[in-house]
C-alpha cells in the first residue's frame, strides 16, 4: 500500500506543479495565454487525485505534503535546471519519511 500511495501522490503533485507552472510562464515569461487551459485541467485532475486515497481528507493532504516537497525540489533540478543542495536532499527525506509514517498509520487509528 505504501508504494501504490506515494506513486499515486507523485501523480498528484506533478499535476498541481504543472497546473502552477503553466500560469507562471504566461505571466513571468510572457507565454501564451492558451497556457491557462491545460493550467486549469491539469488542477483539475489534481483534485480528483486527491480524492483516490482511503483516508480522512486531512491526513491526505498532510501526507501529501511530503511527497510533494521531494517532487517540487526534483522539478526544479529537471526543469528549472537548478542543482540541489544537502540541505534540499535532507529535507525532502525528512518529509518523505514524514509521509510514509503518517500513511503506515492509516486505518491504525
Amino acid at each position: 500500500m505504501l508504494v501504490k500511495t506515494a506513486l499515486l501522490f507523485f501523480l498528484t503533485a506533478i499535476a498541481e506543479i504543472v497546473g502552477c507552472f503553466l500560469p507562471w510562464l504566461w505571466l513571468k515569461k510572457n507565454g501564451s495565454a492558451w497556457l491557462l487551459l491545460p493550467a486549469a485541467l491539469s488542477l483539475m485532475a489534481f483534485v480528483w487525485l486527491l480524492t483516490l486515497h482511503p483516508a480522512a481528507s486531512g491526513r491526505v493532504y498532510a501526507a501529501y505534503g511530503g511527497v510533494y516537497v521531494l517532487t517540487a525540489l526534483l522539478w526544479l533540478r529537471v526543469v528549472d535546471g537548478v542543482k540541489l543542495s544537502v540541505w534540499d536532499w535532507s529535507g525532502a527525506l525528512i518529509a518523505f519519511c514524514g509521509m510514509l509514517i503518517i500513511v503506515a498509520g492509516w486505518g491504525r487509528a
